[in-house]
């Protein structure tokens, strides 16, 4: 391994790290002008043109304010919580497929972390990690409140997991790879899994919503039963940490979302763009379309927090058991039959 490669690797990591935090902290303000518009408001206006100094605001406000420790014998782990939970917000970012490289300096320049063949098992490995943050912290706060807010997120968690890793096993049915990189290049132009795999998106989508504790799935952090859930506890940048996390969890999985089903970096005529512009044009504009893609979803998530109230929690548990997982078994059936008749047909030559 040169150092060339180690100075490489490095940079797309730092740029990949600070592209989540951006878009982290700049999804605040985009939470509040959507809100804001959805309600028939302005929203914020005052912090530089348009608002758009708000969210370094309110992180300066974050730093600046109180740090407060409840009355607590495990303040080790009512530190570790938070940043386990940021930490592995960040670490899903690594196996997503910005691009398909860049040619500089006479080497091509992967868009991604790491290409590794089981990024998907990965994925599921690090949002499973990702409840201990918020478990550990509820725990550790010396709170009923937070500590019924941290059982909720992990219930929940665990339960909408299961459907949403049955919901993918269509898609690897069809696909044959764990590869992100694999599964994108096989979406080259409008063939989109989408269009195959309807009802594995749809179930996916609904137990992202409830990965990332987003309305009508925030049951842990219900303000008008549990305060603020499982960091009630927290101020000054612990708790801007669990806030940051769920902005970033929001934009990761915008972005799983996008490169799944909507083909990531793709976009129609690709190949023409490199054949007559360069495989830089053509990426600096797949990049594009992948963050149109996924700004898309993240404007959903904001759209669905405005408009449909959050559910009771034995209704949100309900839907994932009862609902969510039979149909992921059902379509992993059909996604087989389909397969199967497919290969059966082709062996018989027709």
């Amino acid at each position: 391994m040169d150092s060339t490669f180690i100075i490489e690797k490095s940079v797309v990591i730092l740029v990949v790290f600070a592209i989540t935090m951006f878009m982290a902290m700049y999804s605040t303000w985009a939470e509040r002008k959507v809100a804001a518009f959805l309600q028939d408001r302005i929203g914020p206006n005052r912090a530089g043109p348009y608002g758009l100094f708000q969210p370094l605001a309110d992180g300066l406000k974050l730093f600046a304010k109180e740090e407060f420790s409840p009355d607590t014998p495990n303040k080790f782990l009512f530190l570790v919580g938070p940043g386990i939970a940021m930490g592995a917000a960040l670490m899903t970012s690594a196996v997503i497929p910005w691009g398909d490289h860049f040619h500089l300096f006479g080497r091509d320049i992967l868009l991604q972390a790491t290409d590794i063949d089981v990024a998907v098992l990965y994925i599921f490995a690090v949002v499973s990690f990702g409840v201990y943050g918020i478990m550990i912290g509820g725990w550790a706060s010396n709170n009923k409140f937070s500590l019924i807010g941290a059982i909720r997120a992990a219930s929940q968690m665990v339960s909408y997991e299961v459907a949403m890793g049955l919901s993918i096993i269509a898609l690897l049915m069809m696909t044959g790879t764990l590869s992100l990189k694999e599964i994108s290049e096989q979406q080259s132009g409008m063939n989109w899994n989408v269009f195959y795999q309807p009802l594995s998106f749809l179930i996916f989508l609904i137990c992202a919503f409830a990965e990332t504790n987003r309305t009508p799935f925030d049951l842990p952090e219900c303000e008008t039963e549990l305060i603020g859930g499982y960091h009630t506890e927290y101020s000054s940048m612990k708790m801007g940490f669990y806030l940051f996390a769920e902005y970033a969890n929001m934009f990761i999985s915008s972005t799983i979302l996008a490169v799944l089903f909507f083909g990531g970096y793709n976009y129609p005529g690709m190949s023409w763009v490199v054949e007559n512009w360069g495989v830089n044009i053509a990426n600096v504009l797949g990049i594009m379309a992948l963050f149109v893609k996924l700004c898309g979803f993240i404007f959903f998530y904001m759209w669905v927090r405005w408009t449909i109230p959050r559910f009771r929690y034995d209704q949100l548990m309900n839907l994932g058991w009862k609902i969510l997982i039979p149909l992921s078994i059902v379509n992993i059936m059909i996604t087989g039959i389909v397969i199967l008749r497919s290969e059966i047909m082709a062996y018989l030559g027709f």
